[in-house]
């Protein structure tokens, strides 16, 4: 990975109040933005009414759905996008994903087994949130040498063995998905495959990545120095006093909870994780201390942007968002490929 120059001070405060900005107004359009148009001048009592808990009139009812659907779209993607982030400084490559281990897989192990049971709502999230941490503590205890937990290979800079074990944990959950897609009743095949996809359909007020995602941020960022430091060479790191193998843990463990609360909270959404944070570093450059948070406010105005467009561009029916997501996210990769490429000597 490239050298990581400082980024100026004025620059980094200029672009996150943009940033900001940009969040602010996406989220407004999400609100307003819909099949029933929301008259502008009842939108300061209404929103007062949601603040207040008292949503009970119609503009006050639309808002608080469409708000709610929005912040949760927006925590998705910018848990993704951080993720992302985390992930890529983790195996140091700038193409890695949150899902490249395998933990949105077991994610929809747990999620597809209680749509299967026919469980409710919140046994589904319960049990993509357990599948997700279980590959999790699975992945730590196969791939433990690469994360720097005991042995000669502390400070290693090879990740292969998390890589492969991460891998293969993906493709044994994937046919147990094959195996439970097989065995479910027609009648939930349908929520099933729209799970798979990703969607915020059935995405209200949402507590779990709201509370994961500023933690996980914060701590990222105070350890943003450290993370510039190990862009350059892990070993280079470990000689300038940077704890290689404690990093690396918290990396792991950052971005499977971002991960796990995202895919708990939409689905397996694709495409976020990888092309936002590769996009924000081109843009704004490989320092942490500015790419941690504008990758996660980018990802989470770019997943509420496509997740308005996706409940409203067939209006009334809606698209899963995963869907939207791909669409455009596989044009973009594949020009930010064809970009790398060209800056290659």
């Amino acid at each position: 990975m490239q050298a990581v120059p400082p980024a100026p001070r004025a620059r980094a405060i200029s672009t996150l109040i943009l940033l900001v900005s940009v969040s602010l107004l996406v989220l407004f359009g999400a609100a307003i933005v819909g099949s029933v148009a929301l008259p502008l001048h009842e939108l300061p009592p209404a929103l007062l009414d949601v603040a207040t808990g008292h949503a009970d009139g119609l503009t006050a009812t639309l808002l608080d759905l469409r708000l709610g659907r929005a912040c949760s779209a927006f925590a998705t993607g910018a848990s993704l996008a951080l993720a992302g982030v985390m992930m890529q400084a983790l195996v140091r490559n700038p193409l890695a994903d949150p899902y490249v281990l395998g933990i949105s897989s077991g994610a929809a192990v747990g999620a597809l087994a209680a749509l299967v049971a026919g469980a409710a709502l919140w046994a589904v999230d319960l049990g993509a949130l357990a599948g997700a941490l279980g590959i999790s503590l699975l992945l730590y205890l196969l791939a433990r040498h690469d994360l720097g937990g005991v042995g000669r290979d502390k400070m290693s800079g090879d990740t292969t063995t998390l890589l492969l074990t991460g891998v293969v944990l993906a493709s044994a959950c994937m046919a147990l998905v094959t195996l439970l897609l097989s065995l479910a009743p027609e009648s939930r095949l349908r929520p099933m495959v729209f799970w798979m996809i990703g969607d915020l359909a059935g995405a209200g007020w949402r507590k779990l990545p709201w509370v994961v995602l500023p933690v996980v941020l914060l701590l990222g960022w105070r350890r943003a120095r450290a993370l510039n430091v190990m862009a350059l060479h892990a070993d280079a790191a470990a000689a300038l006093g940077v704890d290689v193998g404690a990093l690396r843990r918290f990396l792991f463990i950052c971005s499977g909870l971002l991960t796990a609360s995202a895919v708990t909270t939409g689905g397996s959404i694709g495409f976020v994780g990888l092309v936002v944070p590769h996009a924000c570093r081109q843009a704004f450059g490989p320092d942490h201390r500015l790419l941690l948070p504008a990758a996660a406010l980018t990802g989470g105005s770019f997943l509420a942007l496509a997740d308005t467009l996706a409940r409203t561009v067939v209006a009334p029916q809606q698209l899963p968002v995963g869907v939207l997501t791909s669409l455009i996210g596989v044009p973009v990769f594949l020009i930010q490929l064809h970009q790398l490429r060209l800056r290659r000597p």
